[in-house]
């Protein structure tokens, strides 16, 4: 006699009242978790308070669970990849209600300057971001309005947007490496500002990539003013990290001390002996600054940004292709440029390769791709690039001043909140996409008390939602939007790794996105309720 098939567990409608009872509810706030129960109903948290009663909802039984606000990624490239099935199941797993995307400057909208014959920024983005941002099924070309618009009812959590500056940049100068004229800067200005208008939460620089390699501070101070205006954040990827933190953070608070833009540094890493007291003495100073930060020692960009100088056209893809195709260009590189990267090319593993005849190095090292071709690393970086016109992705080692204490010591850290950097781009990407948030909890709360749960709904939502006033959602409190997360403190974990990059989290039982479950007692619904942030 067979037993029964146990009986699944029946999905709540969106909207639908619910209880969660007996859990620890961490609020988001930062205060301690206490025991409560949260009462959800119309997409809304009701009542946070303990020994509720049921009034006609459905009783979930959440003792022995922690529950939070649904988490927010401040950094993540996940523009395209958002409306991806095993994205969102990487998302949902991790209690990821809110991403951040347009980060580093670079993505696809606006993509035209309406009113001037320019280039289109989105086809550059393509090209030039493909290892990070890949391509947007559903966006061609268009406003910030536009590409919102592709995210509602099609994706498992919400969307908000940064204006890339890069983009802008593109958009108006075009590809040239000089500095932009006043006209321009106006421009840019005007495009910035609709872009506001049509929602976004921002604005990004990746002041590392080309074209924003070239902008100098006339510039970004007008852009930063704009911001300012109407009480939005500067995001940076600064022009440099580790040991060039000091003198990029000069530069971003110089930004904020002229134009009184709230400054916003991704992906921070550095020792953390230089880099807390500057971020203490900036707050001291009274700047308003905030941080995210992944906690893993390696990191993950475009290979040209790790091999390439920037006398190169990088902006123009198709005459920098070119040059790196022209044996003298290559001996120049080899001669002049490369040689000072010779400790870089050991701690390069290869994500993305999209050319047919090179896509057996993914997930490998690029040592080791050159030991195989019988050539030079620095000659097999120059080959891949110029084989997929500079579309290679990469994970890399940080040089020996990051290390695990300095990570420790930054999430600690009050201005610190959650961002992935996730990147779900290639064969073989980095598994912080998957594993972020859940190793934040497993490792850096329950194992190594980092943070009590409390703190930690406050790193991973709440101060988050505050920077990019997301005022909705971020904590758990009558009124808020039940994005909502249940978790298993003794279980969640990561289990994504380098090896295993898409190894999906444990731990996360329930998601609730505006009320409706997109994970439910550990399965993916078939719920869409996310929608584009404006």
């Amino acid at each position: 006699m067979t037993s029964p098939e146990p009986a699944v567990a029946r999905v709540p409608g969106p909207g639908e009242p619910l209880l969660l009872r007996g859990g620890l509810v961490a609020d988001g706030t930062g205060a301690p978790a206490r025991p409560a129960d949260v009462l959800v109903a119309g997409g809304t948290v009701v009542r946070v308070a303990p020994g509720l009663s049921p009034a006609g909802a459905e009783v979930v039984d959440a003792s022995g669970m922690v529950v939070m606000p649904g988490f927010v990624d401040a950094h993540v490239h996940a523009d395209a990849a958002v409306l991806d099935r095993g994205v969102q199941d990487a998302l949902a797993h991790q209690g990821v209600t809110t991403v951040v995307v347009g980060q580093d400057g670079l993505s696809y909208a606006p993509s035209h300057a309406p009113g001037r014959d320019g280039p289109d920024a989105a086809a550059f983005v393509r090209r030039y971001f493909a290892a990070v941002d890949g391509d947007h099924p559903g966006f061609a070309a268009g406003s910030v309005g536009d590409l919102l618009a592709t995210y509602d009812a099609a994706t498992t959590a919400d969307v908000a947007y940064l204006v890339p500056h890069g983009t802008l940049r593109y958009a108006v100068v075009g590809p040239d490496p000089r500095p932009a004229r006043p006209d321009e800067i106006g421009a840019m200005a005007d495009l910035l500002a609709a872009g506001l208008d049509a929602g976004a939460r921002g604005m990004s620089t990746g002041l590392e990539y080309a074209p924003a390699c070239w902008a100098e501070p006339d510039e970004l101070l007008s852009l930063c003013a704009v911001l300012a205006s109407r009480g939005l954040p500067h995001v940076s990827h600064m022009r440099g990290y580790e040991d060039r933190v000091p003198v990029a953070l000069a530069e971003l608070l110089d930004l904020s001390r002229r134009t009184g833009v709230a400054t916003h540094v991704s992906h921070l890493h550095g020792p953390a002996d230089v880099v807390v007291p500057l971020l203490d003495a900036a707050l001291a100073e009274g700047h308003d600054l905030t941080f995210d930060s992944y906690p893993y020692l390696r990191g993950a960009s475009v290979l040209a940004l790790v091999a390439l100088p920037t006398w190169l056209p990088l902006a123009d893809l198709d005459r920098a292709t070119a040059m790196l195709r022209d044996e003298g260009v290559r001996a120049r590189l080899l001669a002049e440029d490369l040689p000072a990267r010779a400790g870089v090319w050991p701690r390069v593993t290869l994500a993305s390769v999209p050319h047919p005849d090179y896509r057996w190095a993914e997930g490998r090292r690029l040592v080791d791709v050159a030991r195989t071709l019988g050539e030079p690393p620095a000659l097999t970086a120059l080959r891949l690039l110029a084989a997929t016109g500079l579309r290679v992705g990469c994970v890399f080692e940080q040089p020996p001043t990051a290390s695990e204490a300095s990570v420790r010591a930054l999430l600690r850290h009050p201005a610190h909140c959650a961002g992935s950097d996730g990147i779900y781009v290639g064969g073989h990407p980095h598994p912080r996409g998957w594993g972020t948030f859940a190793r934040f909890l497993g490792t850096h709360v329950r194992e190594h008390g980092d943070w009590d749960w409390g703190t930690a709904a406050r790193h991973l939502a709440g101060t988050a939602a505050a920077r990019f006033g997301l005022a909705d959602r971020g904590v758990l409190r009558p009124g808020a939007r039940a994005d909502v997360v249940v978790l298993d403190p003794r279980t969640v974990a990561d289990t994504a790794t380098y090896a295993d990059p898409r190894s999906p989290a444990r731990g996360v039982r329930d998601v609730l996105v505006a009320g409706d479950p997109v994970l439910w007692r550990g399965e993916r619904t078939d719920r869409l309720p996310g929608r584009g942030v404006r």
